[in-house]
């Protein structure tokens, strides 16, 4: 291992770090509710379902960064599969919602921890899908 590569260690994991926290919080504005005020009152489902997204999001900058010798590269990776995560879930939400009328968000708001774990559960498969491109 050479000295360059010892100095990219903390570069490329102070870049992962914004990005995620920035990616995270972009997540959190397309929830019908407040992930960080439902943390705080002690939403364990929220927070389930917050830590499955975190994996998710997780896996995808480490595919990123992996494929990518550039950060700007790793920077588009993420960025665009975070977009196509986000139709993933969308659509997933909408087909639940309108196929057999059980509505993820709402669950997931009033506690339920199986709703958490089935829409964080979305986020994982999509994560790794995306991952294997």
């Amino acid at each position: 291992m050479s000295l360059i590569d010892l100095l990219r260690i903390p570069v490329w994991t102070g870049f992962a770090a914004i990005l995620l926290f920035i990616i995270m919080m972009l997540d959190s504005l397309f929830t019908r509710y407040s992930d960080f005020q439902e943390m705080k009152s002690g939403n364990v489902a929220v927070t389930t379902r917050f830590v499955m997204k975190l994996l998710a999001q997780s896996f995808i900058l480490f595919q990123s960064i992996t494929k990518s010798s550039l950060m700007w590269e790793a920077f588009l990776i993420t960025i665009v599969s975070f977009v196509v995560l986000l139709i993933i879930e969308s659509l997933f939400r909408l087909i639940l919602d309108r196929g057999v009328g059980l509505r993820l968000d709402q669950g997931i708001r009033e506690g339920k921890i199986a709703y958490a774990l089935l829409a964080g559960s979305v986020h994982i498969a999509g994560a790794l899908i995306i991952g294997a491109i």
